[in-house]
């Protein structure tokens, strides 16, 4: 086991452990890369929780993680309700992740899941999958 695996051991442990389809994990140039598909948003929050305490604020920027929730899982709807500019959907919960998407002011998207305050973990019908600031986020009826 190398000293990266060694160092995220809690978090690859946890993806193992919680479902995950399809894992991969892989070192590069000393970071650690983890992708596969997670069967629900809450497995996916969870290991964004666990990067977060073993890494906070994800400064070391060794760990590269693609996990995405099947898309099996239902979601509603949610409108964008920025003021003027597009929505910016990112790869993990803070403005420190980088963009992996943008959703229209006014778009209609997916929300997988609200279970953060903060950052909700949304899909568009594009299949761009991150997470959004809530505050521009309103629910559909």
């Amino acid at each position: 086991m190398s000293a990266l695996q060694d160092k995220y051991k809690q978090l690859l442990d946890t993806a193992n452990a919680s479902g995950i389809t399809d894992l991969k994990v892989a070192e590069s140039d000393g970071v650690l890369y983890i992708d596969g598909t997670a069967p629900s948003a809450s497995v996916k929050n969870s290991l964004w929780d666990i990067y977060g305490t073993i890494d906070p604020n994800y400064l070391s920027g060794d760990v590269v993680m693609n996990i995405n929730v099947s898309t099996a899982v239902a979601g509603a709807k949610v409108q964008v309700v920025t003021e003027e500019t597009a929505l910016n959907i990112r790869k993990g919960p803070g403005t420190d992740q980088p963009v992996v998407g943008k959703a229209a002011k006014g778009a209609i998207i997916t929300l997988i899941d609200n279970s953060n305050a903060q950052w909700w973990l949304v899909r568009t019908d594009s299949g761009a999958e991150g997470y959004c600031y809530a505050q521009y986020l309103s629910p559909v009826e």
